[in-house]
């Protein structure tokens, strides 16, 4: 492999060198021009800094507190209400089945987003930063525009599943676009949290945690689900009597929980903390108590879809829709917009559909909140452009809501669901842009040293992505396949073709 470490900006003919300093672990800018740029360029106005510990053990909770924050951050976007639609959907169409796929696919993320901030602790630059400084300029701006799409469409779902849990806890009161409208006052309330301090901002979003592990996990107990059918459907991957409708959910769950952009958030959260990157200790440190941070973030997530997953495989699993409305007709309740709040509201009575709507709600705004910042980084890293908060996000959450308002007002959730359907592919296809870029430049012994990526790191990345890329293909030829148009063929055909031939150019640009 071999790469030539050029600015991205090309036409003006800046090399880039790579410096050894004195104390070990290379910085691949000189000083001064790097990515690894004061933290308050990106949101953060102090770093959290890492206590000393004289002992020679290998382990200190202390340390581990320290850097206890951006994996949990980056956690949330495992829990946003696209994944929780993908997860009742699973338990509604397949049971306990598919339980070994969100198992896969959890640590399967966990090794992507190791790589991600191991490219944030070694370097000093996130993964947008780096891209802007490898790309041409042609290929930077597509790239951009990629992930870019890819944000804009995690907050379309953040609008989609705030307005449903408007929708619940107000009983119908408020209706699926004025809940859409709330969410343009809420996010911009959000933006002054981080004034309060980096460490208050990460402590907020463990509270949206908890709560989302106390609501769900109350449906979970509340349902009592099969014991023993849940063990073998995570344990066993196998599943009997599956078809078509299970193999596509299956291949959702991948789409849900690997997501491009939180691979540039996390990235850039690792930055947070007070590091010597002149000292190899303290990188190897650092990457290992991120790993154990992430590692537990991840397992926390991956318990509350499990929980929203069975409570859906006892609840709706196997039941037609006219034995759910059955029930509902005995109760004599206002049928909601939500047909989530319908099963949970019909079979487990109102508690659970409240409680249900507050934790969805608690998913809608922690994953508005990151998704913010992923987009600030993003435009930062590759356009090198600063723009305000403000600014920044009454762009992007513009764009999200136009839609989503649109379809709130003139149909009804059946269509928003569809949109989620949309959205998901929509993000599906924009993973090879983050997977590629992060095994690419965490494989370069240019820019790691000897923290970059092993034979069997490059090997094993190399064949998850590939995976990875060949199920969201086929996730999106089952959606366009089902739109039933000659044209919409065609126009997907020519999307395709360029699609493959940019990814194509990501793989092989470094090779030639």
């Amino acid at each position: 492999m071999r790469v030539s470490l050029i600015s991205g900006d090309m036409a003006q003919g800046k090399a880039v060198e790579t410096t050894q300093t004195q104390r070990g672990a290379p910085s691949v800018f000189p000083e001064g021009q790097n990515g690894g740029t004061d933290v308050s360029s990106t949101y953060f106005h102090h770093k959290v800094p890492i206590p000393d510990d004289d002992s020679q053990m290998w382990f200190s909770f202390r340390k581990l507190w320290a850097f206890t924050g951006p994996g949990f951050l980056m956690s949330i976007a495992y829990l946003d209400p696209g994944n929780i639609e993908s997860d009742l959907q699973s338990g509604a169409k397949a049971g306990f089945k598919l339980l070994w796929v969100l198992l896969g696919a959890t640590i399967i993320g966990l090794l992507l987003q190791r790589l991600a901030a191991r490219l944030g602790v070694v370097t000093g630059m996130h993964l947008a930063e780096v891209c802007n400084r490898q790309y041409p300029t042609v290929p930077r701006i597509v790239l951009w525009l990629m992930v870019e799409l890819a944000i804009i469409g995690s907050d379309m779902q953040e609008v989609i599943g705030c307005a449903i849990a408007f929708n619940l806890l107000s009983s119908g009161r408020i209706p699926l676009w004025g809940g859409v409208l709330i969410t343009i006052i809420d996010t911009f309330v959000f933006l002054f949290l981080d004034k309060y301090g980096l460490r208050k901002l990460e402590a907020f979003f463990g509270v949206l945690i908890t709560i989302m592990a106390i609501t769900f996990g109350y449906e979970y107990v509340t349902v009592r689900p099969d014991q023993g059918e849940l063990l073998k459907g995570m344990f066993m991957p196998y599943c009997e009597g599956c078809g078509p409708v299970q193999l596509e959910q299956a291949v959702g769950i991948v789409g849900a929980v690997i997501m491009p952009h939180n691979i540039y958030l996390h990235s850039a959260l690792v930055k947070s903390r007070q590091i010597d990157r002149s000292s190899k200790k303290e990188l190897k440190e650092a990457n290992k108590y991120f790993f154990i941070e992430s590692t537990i973030a991840l397992f926390l997530s991956f318990l509350i879809n499990v929980f929203v997953v069975a409570v859906f495989a006892e609840a709706v699993y196997g039941r037609t829709n006219i034995e759910v409305v059955r029930v509902f007709l005995t109760q004599h309740r206002m049928l909601p917009l939500s047909l989530q709040g319908v099963v949970l509201g019909c079979i487990f009575g109102p508690a659970a559909l409240y409680i249900w709507a507050v934790g969805i709600l608690a998913a809608g705004q922690s994953s508005t909140m990151t998704g913010t910042y992923s987009g600030q980084f993003v435009m930062e890293g590759f356009l090198n452009l600063r723009w305000s908060r403000f600014s920044r996000v009454l762009l992007t959450r513009s764009i999200a809501i136009t839609p989503t308002l649109l379809v709130a007002i003139f149909q009804d959730v059946t269509h928003l669901t569809g949109m989620n359907d949309f959205l998901n592919v929509l993000q599906s296809m924009q993973l090879p842009f983050a997977l590629i870029p992060i095994l690419t430049f965490t494989s370069l012994s240019s820019l790691m040293s000897e923290f970059a990526n092993g034979l069997f790191w490059k090997i094993g990345g190399g064949v998850v992505i590939l995976l990875v890329c060949c199920i969201n293909m086929y996730f999106v030829v089952i959606y366009v396949t089902s739109l039933n148009s000659v044209w919409l063929y065609v126009l997907a055909a020519f999307l395709c073709i360029a699609y493959l031939g940019f990814v194509g150019y990501l793989v092989s640009i470094f090779y030639i």
